[in-house]
C-alpha cells in the first residue's frame, strides 16, 4: 500500500480507509461521557483516550532513533482544517442545549471554552501552526463528527494519584513541575495504571475514571478531514513525548453513518449502532484498525424512561438525575473499537411467563452424536494481553448457560416471550456443549426496528435480531440465534486481523449454526446429518446463483492473497470494497467459508474436527488471526493429511484465493440432491405439477374428487423452502395453483425464508391476489426484501414497477443507508 493512504484513496470508489497511525501510538482505554438527544438526533460529550507508544514504534526507535514519518506531514497539510473559534463557540452553544430536557439545567455537557483566539485562528488555516515538518501528528479515524476542542489531561492533578508516582520523582518545593518533569510524571502514572495485573482490574478502572475527570493541562492543535482527526502538540517530535491522555469534545451529526436514528415498531424514537461499513468512527474518534484493541468505560445519559443497552460486561442500573438517567458500562477484555455497540430506545424487558428457566435441561452431548471427549480440553497458557479471562476461570468454564435478557418493543413482547426467550437458553447451552467456555459473561438480545439491514448482528454482550425471526415458529429464530451466538467465539473473542477475511467470522458462524441448532433440538446423529445435508443443498443453490450474478473480485475469500494482514509503516491501510453497499447483502463469504469448513471436516470426521475447534479457541481466544493461523494449526493437528495430498497451499488455491465455485463442491452437490429429505420434496413437486396441469386444462368435472384424493406430506421448514425454489423453476403456475399452494401450507404464516420464496412466486407469475403479501414483506422484512425490488423491475410489468416505487417511497425515510442505495440503483 502507498505510504500516503489518503492521497491514493479515490473517494468515488468503495474502499474503506483506516487512517489511524497505529504503528506509532495505540489507544489502550477509552472513557466516554455522552448524552443522547432524540429531538436533535445527536450524541455529544467527551471521550478521553489513554495512549502509549506502540511496540512497533519502540522497536524502530530503539534501532534507528525516534523520527516522525514524513508521510504524516503531507496528509496533515492536505486535510480540511478543523473548526475556527467562531465555529467552536457556535458548537458550544449547541452542545450546551443538548442535554437540556426542560428543567433548565444542562447535564453531562461541558462548555467548550476557546479563549486562546490566537491559537484558534492558527488552527483554522495558518500554515505555520500546522505545517512544521518536525512535529509528530496523532491520526485517529473520524468521520461526520463536529470536534470542538482537544486537550491534554493533567493526570498529575488527579486526587489520590500520588501513590503511583515513583519515589525518585520528588515534588518541587513550590509545587510546580517543570514541563519536562510534568511529561515524565504523566507517563510514569499511566505506565503504572496500564501495568496493573489483570486481577486488579477494578483498581485500574477506578484510576481511569478518576484521571478522565482531571482538569485540562493544555489545548492541542487539531484538524479534521473526511476520514480522520489529526492532533499535534507543537514542539513534540516523537510519539514517546506526545501526551498520553487526551480529552476530545465533540458532537455527532444526524446524518453520521455509524448510528441509525429511527423509530421502533410502535413509533417511538430510538438510536443504535447499525453495523455500518464505516464502523464507529462517526460515533467517536478512535483507532479503527483491528490491531488497536482497547478496553472502555462509558457513561450514557438518556431520558429517564428510555433504556440504554451496550456492549458491556455489567448489567447497568440507571442513575436518575433530573430529566436524565446515566447508564454506566465497562469492558475489561481488549477489543477492536468496531465492536463497541450502543442502543437507546423505549424497549421493554421480556420476562418469562409460565415457562421457567429451571425447566430447561442442557442438551447432552450424546443427543447429537457428540461424545464427552469433545468437551474435555486441557487448559493451555493464554496468548492474549492480560485481562480477567473466563477461559482460566473454573466457574466460567462450567457455566453452560450465561445470564441473558431479551428486550423488545411493546408490540413484540408476546412473540418474543413465546419463541425467542425459551430458545435463547437452549442455544446458549448447546453452544457451550460444542465449544466450551462462553467468552462473555452475559448477553442481551434486542429486537431492532424493521429497517435493520440484516437478520442479526453480534457484538460483545449484546445481539441485535430482526423482527423477521419471530414469525412462523421457532426454526428461523433458533437458526439465527445459533449463528449470532457462534460469533462470540468466531468474530469477537477471535477476530480477523485483516477485515477482508470476512469468512473467518461469517464462515465459522454459518458452519456452527447447524451444529448448535441440531444440539439444541436434541436431534439424533442421523437426523442432524440429514438436516445438515438439506441445508447444504440450499446453500449450494444460493452460492451458485450469487456467483453467477456478482463481480468476480467480490467472490474471493482472501482478496489480498499473500499480502493479507500487511499495513503501511504508519499502520494505516485500506479495506478493499469496505464501503460497497451491495456487499452487505452478499453471502459469498458466509457460504464459501461454510463449505470450506465442511470440506475440512470431511477429511477428518466431525467429532475430531469439533474437538480441534475447541483446541483452536483455547489457543487463540483474545487474539486476531489470519487464515494461515487456522490452516497451519489444522495441518499440525492432522499431519496424516499431507500424505493424502492436502496442504495449505492447495486450500489457498482451491478455496481462498480464487473466484467462482470450488471444484470439490460440484461432486457434493450431486450427493445432496439424492438424500431422503430432498427425495420427499421432489415427490411433492411432482404432485404440484399434476395439480397445476389439471388447473391449466380446466378440467372441472372431476376437480373436487381429484383434489380430495391428492394428499400432501408434511414438510420441515427447510424442505418447504426447497419446494418453493423447485416450483420457481417451473415455467408457469396458474393462479388457482398458487392459491391452493398458499392454503395448503399457510404460507402467510410461515417464517421469513419461506415467505420470501412465496413472494418470488407471486412476482414471477404476476399473482395479483397476493400482492398484499408482497407489500407486507417489503415493509416488515426489509433486510430480506432487497432483491425483490430488482425482480419487480426486471419483469417489466407496469403494475409491479409501480408497486416497487410506491413501497420505496413509503419506506425510504426509514431505510438503512446501504439498503436505500442498493434499492435506489435498482429502481432508477
Amino acid at each position: 500500500m502507498n505510504e500516503n493512504t489518503e492521497s491514493t484513496l479515490d473517494p468515488n470508489k468503495d474502499d474503506l480507509p483506516l487512517m489511524a497511525n497505529t504503528s506509532f501510538m495505540l489507544v489502550r482505554h477509552y472513557v466516554l461521557d455522552l448524552a443522547v438527544n432524540f429531538h436533535r438526533e445527536v450524541i455529544n460529550g467527551t471521550i478521553v483516550l489513554f495512549l502509549e507508544s506502540s511496540k512497533v514504534f519502540n522497536k524502530t526507535a530503539n534501532a534507528e532513533g525516534a523520527s516522525r514519518h514524513p508521510s504524516l506531514q503531507g496528509s496533515l497539510e492536505t486535510g480540511q482544517l478543523g473548526p475556527s473559534c467562531s465555529l467552536a463557540c457556535a458548537c458550544k452553544d449547541k452542545m450546551s442545549n443538548l442535554a437540556n430536557y426542560g428543567d433548565g439545567r444542562v447535564t453531562n455537557v461541558n462548555s467548550c471554552n476557546h479563549s486562546n483566539n490566537e491559537w484558534a485562528g492558527g488552527i483554522s488555516g495558518t500554515r505555520e501552526h500546522c505545517g512544521d515538518g518536525d512535529d509528530f501528528v496523532l491520526v485517529l479515524d473520524c468521520c461526520d463528527l463536529v470536534v470542538t476542542k482537544v486537550e491534554e489531561v493533567n493526570v498529575v492533578a488527579t486526587a489520590g494519584i500520588d501513590k503511583l508516582i515513583r519515589t525518585d520523582m520528588h515534588k518541587p518545593e513550590d509545587g510546580i513541575y517543570s514541563h519536562g518533569l510534568q511529561n515524565d510524571l504523566q507517563s510514569s502514572i499511566l505506565d503504572a495504571i496500564l501495568g496493573l495485573a489483570a486481577e486488579h482490574w477494578q483498581e485500574q478502572h477506578n484510576y481511569y475514571i478518576q484521571c478522565s475527570e482531571a482538569p485540562g493541562y493544555s489545548e492541542l492543535q487539531f484538524l479534521t478531514d473526511m476520514w480522520s482527526l489529526k492532533i499535534k502538540k507543537p514542539g513534540v517530535q516523537s510519539p514517546k513525548d506526545f501526551p498520553r491522555v487526551l480529552r476530545i469534545w465533540y458532537e455527532t451529526k444526524p446524518e453520521g453513518g455509524s448510528v441509525k436514528w429511527t423509530k421502533d415498531q410502535i413509533g417511538r424514537p430510538c438510536v443504535y449502532t447499525a453495523g455500518s461499513p464505516i464502523n464507529n468512527r462517526a460515533l467517536f474518534p478512535c483507532q479503527e484498525p483491528p490491531v488497536a484493541m482497547a478496553t472502555w468505560q462509558a457513561s450514557i445519559w438518556a431520558p429517564n424512561d428510555s433504556v440504554v443497552l451496550m456492549s458491556g460486561e455489567n448489567c447497568a442500573e440507571p442513575q436518575q438525575d433530573g430529566a436524565l438517567s446515566k447508564w454506566f458500562y465497562y469492558v475489561t477484555m481488549c477489543m477492536p473499537a468496531s465492536t463497541f455497540t450502543l442502543a437507546v430506545g423505549y424497549w421493554f424487558e421480556v420476562k418469562h411467563g409460565f415457562v421457567f428457566e429451571s425447566q430447561w435441561q442442557s442438551p447432552s452431548s450424546a443427543s447429537s452424536g457428540f461424545v464427552n471427549e469433545n468437551c474435555s480440553v486441557s487448559m493451555t497458557a493464554c496468548g492474549h494481553s492480560a485481562y480477567p479471562c473466563r477461559f482460566r476461570n473454573p466457574a466460567a468454564r462450567n457455566q453452560d448457560c450465561i445470564p441473558h435478557r431479551v428486550f423488545a418493543p411493546d408490540c413484540l413482547r408476546l412473540s418474543s416471550q413465546e419463541f425467542l426467550l425459551p430458545l435463547l437458553a437452549r442455544c446458549l447451552s448447546a453452544a457451550h456443549c460444542i465449544l466450551g467456555t462462553h467468552p462473555f459473561g452475559r448477553v442481551d438480545v434486542l429486537i431492532v426496528p424493521a429497517s435493520f439491514s440484516s437478520l442479526g448482528m453480534a457484538s460483545p454482550h449484546i445481539i441485535f435480531l430482526s423482527q423477521s425471526v419471530l414469525s412462523g415458529g421457532n426454526h428461523l429464530c433458533g437458526v439465527r440465534l445459533s449463528h449470532e451466538i457462534a460469533h462470540a467465539w468466531f468474530g469477537l473473542v477471535i477476530g480477523a486481523r485483516d477485515w477482508t477475511e470476512e469468512w473467518i467470522s461469517e464462515g465459522f458462524a454459518t458452519y456452527l449454526e447447524d451444529v448448535f441448532w441440531a444440539n439444541a433440538q436434541k436431534l439424533v446423529q442421523e437426523e442432524a446429518k440429514e438436516q445438515q445435508q438439506l441445508r447444504s443443498l440450499l446453500r449450494w443453490r444460493r452460492l451458485r446463483d450469487e456467483i453467477q450474478n456478482s463481480e468476480e473480485e467480490l467472490q474471493v475469500l482472501r482478496p489480498n492473497k499473500e499480502n493479507t494482514g500487511e499495513v503501511s509503516s504508519t499502520g494505516a491501510t485500506i479495506v478493499k470494497h469496505g464501503r460497497n453497499p451491495g456487499k452487505i447483502f452478499m453471502q459469498v463469504h458466509y457460504l464459501k467459508g461454510y463449505f470450506l469448513l465442511h470440506y475440512l471436516e470431511n477429511q477428518v470426521g466431525q467429532k475430531p474436527f469439533l474437538k480441534f475447534l475447541r483446541l483452536f479457541v483455547e489457543r487463540f481466544h483474545g487474539q486476531l488471526i489470519l487464515s494461515q493461523d487456522f490452516l497451519h494449526m489444522f495441518m499440525e493437528n492432522f499431519p496424516q493429511l499431507r500424505s493424502q495430498g492436502l496442504s495449505t497451499e492447495i486450500i489457498y488455491e482451491i478455496w481462498l484465493d480464487v473466484a467462482g465455485l470450488p471444484k470439490p463442491l460440484l461432486d457434493d452437490a450431486v450427493k445432496w440432491t439424492e438424500t431422503r429429505l430432498v427425495r420427499e420434496v421432489r415427490n411433492e413437486v411432482t404432485k404440484w405439477a399434476g395439480v397445476n396441469q389439471r388447473f391449466r386444462k380446466g378440467s372441472r368435472k372431476r376437480k373436487r374428487r381429484r383434489k380430495d384424493e391428492m394428499t400432501f406430506g408434511e414438510l420441515l421448514p427447510d424442505q418447504l423452502v426447497l419446494l418453493l425454489e423447485f416450483l420457481l423453476e417451473m415455467k408457469s403456475l396458474s393462479s388457482q395453483t398458487l392459491q391452493t399452494l398458499q392454503k395448503q401450507y399457510c404460507l402467510r404464516e410461515q417464517d421469513a425464508e419461506v415467505r420470501h420464496r412465496w413472494c418470488e412466486l407471486v412476482i414471477k407469475h404476476k399473482h395479483t391476489m397476493a400482492y398484499g403479501d408482497l407489500i407486507n414483506f417489503l415493509k416488515q422484512d426489509q433486510a430480506m426484501g432487497v432483491y425483490l425490488y430488482g425482480e419487480l423491475m426486471v419483469n417489466e410489468d407496469a403494475r409491479q414497477q409501480q408497486l416497487a416505487h410506491s413501497c420505496f417511497t413509503m419506506l425510504k425515510e426509514e431505510m438503512d443507508p446501504s439498503l436505500l442505495k442498493v434499492v435506489a440503483e435498482m429502481l432508477f
